[in-house]
């Protein structure tokens, strides 16, 4: 495919005036400056079409300005824009009551809504602490919660993120995630890897660094994201929950990327056959609008008034947005992303098997990581052929983004058609074969 001429002199130009007056912090990757956006394609300022396989880090999970998303919110905006939580307002209570019915657990859920992943993970930090009187936390290396002050102590996905903001939130201890690929504990005869590391919990964490009946409760991404798009074993959550049951500790799960239909199901846990007690969501939630939600089971969010609470969570037309969100994955999308993520996992064992860069590909649904090494044998991360595909792929006319040491991330709006993937995946390949080449040759 004939690379594009990007970026383009608009983009270039607005690149040069971004430099000037936004945050160096931010982590841009290669210069893409989106106009405007349908469904799985996006175009940017200079006219270049794309297609887009990482729909905004998994957030417009309906894909780019649905039409009933977009008229959702045009008709709450007409009515109004703001009233904050000190008062009342139908949208949210709506969107509780859906939240309700689609919650991981039987136990009426109630919910505490605010603008992002990382508030609702602060919120479900603080609730676990309230509700239990327990002051630690069990978290994952690997794991990304979100870089406010709080969830950054439970982040531990890159040093960056950490560096330079020591001291941090006290109380949390890290503990391997259970990586099928990448195991770091020895496991036992019999033992899935997930169960193997429970048993480390139990026997090393809470034998030697803390009481167990000082543990609020255990923060885990059900499939890690920023951490490589990572799937645990089957045994892991099971084993978790009763791990949890024994020392009255909270299962909080952070499906703020996992969930939403991202996975086929409403959320990634359901996969496992075990309900949490409190669930994190974000991203997908609403399209696009900035809403993050912390749902818990009715007996555990017993806090009192004034515990918590938040300006601009549970903004009506983020609420609407997420309304007309969730009626969209529940009649369509929630189908197309469980066949589109069958089809597109069948399509890369294709691509696998012709290409020996590629060590793993991994995923539930449409949130699908393909991991890249030196060989398979010694499965060496392959960082620079994985960042030169996903530069290549942006030339071709797709978008990816990379997480973990060596894995780009395949989770393009969960309306993804057939056709689309066939287009994206065809772009893929052909930048994973010339990535070799360059790489065998340099």
């Amino acid at each position: 495919m004939k690379p594009l001429k990007v970026p383009g002199p608009k983009a270039r130009a607005l690149i040069e005036r971004d430099a000037s007056v936004i945050s160096p912090s931010y982590p841009r990757g290669y210069p893409f400056v989106m106009d405007h956006g349908r469904g799985t394609e996006v175009w940017d300022v200079d006219g270049n079409r794309f297609l887009d396989f990482a729909a905004g880090i998994a957030v417009v999970s309906t894909g780019h300005s649905h039409p009933e998303v977009v008229k959702a919110i045009q008709e709450q905006a007409e009515k109004f824009i703001h009233i904050s939580s000190d008062f009342y307002h139908t949208k949210w209570i709506e969107l509780a009551e859906r939240l309700d019915q689609i919650a991981p657990f039987k136990e009426h859920a109630v919910s505490f809504m605010a603008n992002s992943g990382a508030e609702a993970v602060e919120a479900a930090v603080k609730l676990a602490r309230y509700h239990t009187g327990r002051m630690n936390f069990i978290a994952f290396t690997g794991a990304f919660h979100g870089r406010t002050m709080g969830a950054i102590a439970f982040t531990a996905s890159k040093p960056v993120y950490r560096r330079g903001f020591y001291p941090l939130m006290p109380g949390v201890i890290h503990v391997p995630y259970p990586n099928p690929y990448r195991p770091v504990l020895e496991r036992r005869p019999g033992e899935d890897y997930g169960e193997t590391v429970v048993r480390y919990i139990e026997e090393q964490v809470f034998a030697h660094i803390v009481p167990p009946d000082e543990v609020a409760g255990v923060l885990v991404e059900t499939i890690q994201g920023e951490g490589g798009y990572v799937v645990p074993p089957p045994g892991f959550y099971p084993a978790l929950r009763k791990l949890c049951d024994k020392y009255g500790i909270l299962l909080i799960t952070d499906e703020v990327q996992s969930g939403m239909g991202r996975t086929g199901k409403w959320w990634a846990i359901e996969h496992f056959g075990v309900e949490p007690d409190i669930v994190t969501s974000a991203k997908g939630i609403a399209s696009g609008m900035p809403l993050g939600v912390a749902i818990a089971r009715r007996s555990v969010m017993d806090w009192e008034k004034g515990a918590h609470g938040n300006t601009y969570g549970g903004n009506p037309v983020a609420c609407a947005a997420a309304l007309a969100t969730i009626d969209l994955i529940e009649k369509q999308y929630l189908r197309n992303a469980a066949e589109m993520g069958r089809y597109t996992m069948d399509a890369l064992a294709e691509i696998m098997a012709r290409h020996p860069s590629i060590g793993d590909v991994r995923g539930l649904g449409l949130m699908i990581g393909v991991e890249f090494v030196r060989d398979r044998e010694s499965r060496e991360p392959a960082e620079t052929l994985r960042d030169r595909v996903v530069n290549l792929a942006f030339e071709r006319g797709l978008l990816l983004l990379g997480c973990g040491k060596s894995v780009i991330r395949i989770a393009p709006p969960l309306s993804v058609s057939k056709s689309e993937i066939d287009e994206g995946l065809q772009i893929f390949e052909e930048a994973v074969s010339l990535a070799e080449k360059e790489i065998a040759h340099a």
